[in-house]
């Protein structure tokens, strides 16, 4: 782990990252591409220790009310942020400031500030993203060696639904010739369903390999699953997009299901929503209760 000081924070999609890097060993994790320019190892975390800071004077000079967004890069509740709580002093002043906040993990850390996206909840909006590809709780401890399981994942939306706090799945990657059976499918779908999610993120049955991860990936899978890597280069060659042969069928399976209990299944449907505050509490946060 190392720090820096950062010159920027906010995307222009109003997205931060606080730390670059994971400890997390998820082994088909995209942001180890060679594409996001790391010049330090994956697992060296770096830290943006002046982020407190940067957002502050971002929410001082913003007059509209808007949902800022962490995780997208990397995952703000890694182990680190125990002890720095770098996710947790920024969500404090977006608390102050009364904007909005959604994270995107797979910790269960984010109990720790149930209280804080409560009280965000109510002035503007917050909506918990978590990802959950993987219903076998024993093969998620392969593939996502240094995260909670699935189940308890679940458990943390099941937390965050007795608020009233809106919650949102991204069921992706699903990886093929591993997860990417209707059996699979439909106990990650039972669990979102009974967790009371708004939407699910899915946009194929299949994942995404660029150089960097694609390297990564096909060493893990050599030492996981010997001879499967040899499988995915017979399939697949260098693609970047790598659907499931059973693509179109799983996807049918993923869209009726969701439309018939009205959880939102498109990307773009979900993605307005996690960016929406509702009308009533821009009122409220503009004019006070």
């Amino acid at each position: 782990m190392h720090y820096v000081d950062a010159k920027s924070l906010l995307t222009r999609w109003n997205g931060m990252n606080l730390y670059r890097g994971c400890a997390h060993g998820c082994i088909y994790c995209d942001s180890r591409s060679v594409c996001y320019q790391f010049s330090h190892p994956f697992e060296d975390i770096e830290v943006k220790q002046n982020a407190p800071q940067l957002l502050e004077e971002i929410l001082k000079r913003r007059r509209k009310k808007i949902v800022i967004s962490t995780g997208s890069m990397s995952d703000p509740y890694q182990p680190c942020e125990r002890d720095l709580k770098l996710t947790r002093r920024c969500l404090e002043l977006i608390d102050r400031y009364g904007f909005g906040a959604s994270v995107i993990t797979k910790s269960d850390l984010v109990l720790r500030d149930l209280e804080l996206f409560d009280s965000i909840n109510r002035k503007a909006r917050s909506v918990l993203q978590m990802t959950l590809t993987i219903a076998d709780d024993s093969l998620s401890r392969r593939l996502e060696p240094n995260v909670c399981t699935t189940f308890r994942r679940y458990e943390v939306l099941k937390e965050f639904q007795a608020r009233g706090i809106p919650t949102v799945v991204w069921m992706t990657p699903i990886l093929p010739f591993l997860t990417d059976r209707e059996e699979n499918l439909r106990q990650i779908l039972d669990l979102c369903f009974d967790a009371g999610v708004a939407g699910i993120v899915c946009f194929n049955a299949g994942m995404t390999l660029r150089e960097g991860s694609r390297e990564y990936y096909y060493r893990a899978l050599d030492r996981l699953f010997p001879g499967l890597s040899d499988r995915y280069r017979r399939s697949y060659g260098n693609a970047y997009e790598l659907n499931s042969p059973d693509n179109d069928r799983l996807m049918g399976i993923f869209h009726s299901e969701c439309e018939r209990r009205g959880v939102l299944h498109s990307p773009e449907d979900c993605f307005r929503f996690i960016a929406d505050i509702p009308e009533r509490q821009e009122q409220l946060s503009l004019f006070g209760p």
